[in-house]
This record gives structure tokens, C-alpha cells and sequence, in this order.
């Protein structure tokens, strides 16, 4: 598999996927890719006038970029048979939004499974924040609202250790609720097997075959059960996270 997971989009104050983007232009040459299917469906807030309006909006920020770094770009929501786009593109990319409305959607069209095989297959996968949950094995560490109730928490399971996009060491004065640390322990309470990736903003992980890089700007932290965080630069060896 090759799959380039992304913590977040954007940077305050930057233009959309401005400070990835070198490593997305790395990633498309390295595959030759030249075609991508889109799922903008975690993006549902983008206009007050539906869905279709918002993931046309989506798709356009999308298309803005990619075709200055020349791959073209199908959404999967208006255009064809879905799972026809998929197998006629030459990567995935699952953009960010409501992790549970994503997941709510992909099962409902069936396109799941078709990712799934098709990225065990081998076809290159790019996800941001929602479409990085979007590769773990469910969404339970996220950071969104569960605003619809998909039919399974079961997610792609491309690879065997949970993600937690945009994670944050900071505990705002005045906050009297759990930290996003402290959110993470509940969960390793529940699942004291799994491991979880706190994925700072401004940092990614690229995943080949049983190979594992985290590049950015930031370290990477890592949550094990009854045991302290760790805390990895980007070149150190992750490899470990796949076995």
C-alpha cells in the first residue's frame, strides 16, 4: 500500500493545502499519478443550500490545487458510477470534514469496500484529518461530532494503529473538560491494544508497504496503554507501527 496521511489541510492564516503541498507534489510524482478520484463527503458545511452544493464547493477548492500540480480531479458525488470513478482513477483522496457523516456516507454508497480493496491493491491513498480516520481501523479517535450514526464505527483498516488528526498538547485556561491526552487514555482504557498516533497540524505520515515516515514540522506522540507518551521526530523509525 502507499498512503499519505495528513493531519490537517491548512494553516492559520495560509491558502488551502499550502504547506502540504510540496509533499503531496512529491507523493504524485513518485506514483505517477495523473488522475484522482475525490470524496468530499466529510465536507458538508461548505454551503447552506445542501449537500451537493457543498461538495460541488469542495471539490473546486480540490481541483484548484491538484491541476497546478497537473492531476485532474472527479468527485465521486456527481459525476458517473462511483465505484467506476475509483477504478479509472489513478489515487484516492478522502478530504476532511465530519469523520461520522463520512463514514455514514461511504457505507451507504457501497464505496467502502471498493476503497479498501482497491487501496490493498495497491492504488495510492491520500487523506486529510477525516480521510486520515478514514485508514484506521475505526473512527472511535476522532475529534468530531457524532452528528449521524453510520451503520459500523468500522473504518478502512489500512493499517493497524488509530490516528488522532490535529492533536493538541494545549489545555485552553478556563477549560474545565478532558484533554485531548486525557480523551485518548479513555479510549486505550476501552482498547488497551491499540496504538494511537497523536498527529500534530502541520505534520503527516507516509506509509509504503512496511515502511513508515512522519514528515512536518512537528514530532509525532504516541499513546500506549498504562504506559507514558512518547514523543518521535520526523526520520526517526516508525516502522514498528505497522507490525
Amino acid at each position: 500500500m502507499n498512503l499519505l496521511l495528513i493531519s490537517n489541510s491548512t494553516m492559520a492564516g495560509e491558502e488551502y493545502l499550502s504547506w502540504p503541498r510540496l509533499f503531496i507534489l512529491d507523493f504524485v510524482r513518485e506514483n505517477k499519478i495523473k488522475s484522482i478520484a475525490f470524496i468530499p463527503y466529510a465536507g458538508i458545511s461548505l454551503s447552506k443550500n445542501g449537500l451537493n452544493e457543498s461538495y460541488d464547493i469542495y471539490t473546486n477548492k480540490v481541483k484548484t490545487v491538484m491541476e497546478q500540480l497537473g492531476v485532474t480531479v472527479t468527485s465521486v458525488h456527481n459525476t458517473g458510477t462511483p465505484a467506476d470513478i475509483i477504478e479509472n482513477s489513478d489515487c484516492i483522496m478522502v478530504g476532511g470534514g465530519n469523520t461520522f457523516f463520512l463514514t455514514h456516507m461511504l457505507y451507504n454508497t457501497g464505496l467502502m469496500e471498493v476503497i479498501r480493496k482497491t487501496v490493498i491493491e495497491g492504488k495510492p491513498y491520500i487523506g486529510w484529518s477525516a480521510g486520515s480516520n478514514m485508514a484506521c481501523p475505526t473512527l472511535k479517535t476522532t475529534n468530531d461530532m457524532p452528528i449521524v450514526e453510520p451503520q459500523s464505527f468500522n473504518c478502512l483498516n489500512l493499517i493497524p494503529f488509530q490516528i488522532n488528526p490535529h492533536y493538541l498538547d494545549a489545555n485552553p485556561d478556563g477549560h474545565g473538560g478532558e484533554t485531548r491526552q486525557q480523551r485518548i487514555e479513555e479510549f486505550l482504557i476501552a482498547n488497551p491494544s491499540v496504538k494511537v498516533v497523536g498527529l500534530r497540524e502541520g505534520s503527516l505520515l507516509h506509509i509504503s508497504d512496511d515502511k513508515i515516515e512522519l514528515k512536518g514540522s512537528k514530532k509525532l506522540r504516541l499513546f500506549q496503554f498504562e504506559e507514558l507518551p512518547m514523543e518521535f521526530n520526523p526520520g526517526e523509525n516508525l516502522d514498528f507501527l505497522l507490525k
